[in-house]
């Protein structure tokens, strides 16, 4: 199982990585960003493959569009907080003891097909300055959260 998902893992975050046009820095924001949210994905879900990825898409995006300037243990918080305001529909706030601090603000859940989906405002504050990024997500039958935009 754990072999199974550090493939996946590792998968997802070379795959999001090479995304074309990004610098080095958001690179490596982008993979770590994978990692950490496959793992925090894949502890969620009870280890399940799909949880795993969903993680990784959702760190992925943290990492690499409004987390270049975190940390590890700043993105690991975010990626939580996003979890839980998709799961629950109510803001979640985190902080990081360095500094850096942010919340997510979900939106009205809504069926599109078979799937229920939520849109999302991820805002993260470094050094003061908030940086926000808007995004859908839908959850997946197995109870992950894909990001589709």
């Amino acid at each position: 199982m754990i072999v199974r998902s550090f493939v996946v893992l590792c998968a997802a975050g070379t795959m999001l990585a090479g995304c074309v046009g990004m610098g080095p820095g958001q690179q490596i924001g982008t993979l770590g960003g994978a990692v950490a949210g496959g793992a925090i994905g894949s502890a969620v879900s009870g280890g399940s493959t799909a949880g795993t990825i969903a993680g990784a898409v959702i760190g992925g995006f943290l990492g690499g569009e409004i987390g270049r300037g975190l940390d590890e243990q700043s993105r690991q918080r975010a990626a939580y907080a996003q979890y839980q305001a998709l799961e629950y529909g109510t803001q979640q706030s985190w902080q990081s003891p360095n500094g850096p601090y942010g919340y997510t603000t979900p939106g009205p859940a809504y069926q599109v097909n078979a799937y229920s989906c939520r849109d999302f405002t991820q805002t993260i504050y470094i050094d003061g300055i908030p940086q926000t990024a808007r995004g859908t997500a839908c959850r997946n039958p197995d109870g992950t959260w894909t990001p589709v935009t």
